[in-house]
């Protein structure tokens, strides 16, 4: 993720990283009212305020208008930061094919038929994406199984390490986790069979 990149919150933090993996690569991309109001984004116009106030995105007008735009009348939008030149050509290595299938696996994993039903808050659905991106085929969290550090869990969804259990434990019951247990250090476990076909592309 860009560097000063306001994230203030969970919230905030999850649509920083919606955006930022619709506009991966070229800095630019295209976003409508739905994207964000799938979101569990309590004040979603004023969040994308502050994202433009702070000059880490820029939109074609104003924020109201991107909250009311649909997919015939898409916004454009920027992410200066992403955008590469000769110097840097950015923090993605991925191909520009996997861009939109990216983008397009997130939005499902955060607005997941369960945590969509469950009205889950964005620290819970940080969670499910992290866990899905640090997954492997088989759905078992970490390299060889081994689990995945509280601290990197802690860093993505912007809680500290000791409330990690009880998201865990929203998971497990949303039949998103099995086996999870966490240690002083590591969330061992693995992803259920329902949640499994939401596996990372990149993985």
């Amino acid at each position: 993720m860009a560097e000063n990149t306001p994230l203030p919150g969970a919230e905030a933090r999850l649509l920083v990283v919606m955006v930022t993996l619709r506009t991966a690569q070229s800095g630019v991309g295209n976003l409508v009212g739905q994207d964000i109001k799938g979101l569990p984004l309590q004040e979603p116009q004023h969040l994308v305020e502050q994202l433009v106030e702070s000059g880490w995105l820029g939109i074609s007008g104003t924020a109201e208008e991107l909250i009311a735009s649909r997919p015939e009348n898409p916004t454009r939008i920027t992410v200066p930061s992403l955008t590469p030149d000769e110097d840097d050509p950015g923090p993605f290595t991925f191909g520009r094919k996997l861009r939109p299938k990216l983008s397009g696996w997130a939005q499902r994993v955060v607005g997941e038929k369960k945590l969509r039903k469950g009205k889950t808050e964005a620290d819970v659905r940080l969670l499910a994406l992290a866990l899905a991106t640090g997954s492997d085929g088989e759905g078992r969290l970490g390299p060889g199984g081994e689990g995945i550090g509280l601290d990197v869990l802690s860093s993505w969804c912007t809680v500290d390490p000791g409330d990690l259990p009880q998201l865990v434990d929203r998971l497990t019951a949303l039949d998103w986790l099995a086996e999870a247990e966490v240690t002083d250090t590591h969330l061992i476990g693995r992803l259920t069979e329902r949640v499994l076909p939401l596996g990372c592309p990149l993985t």
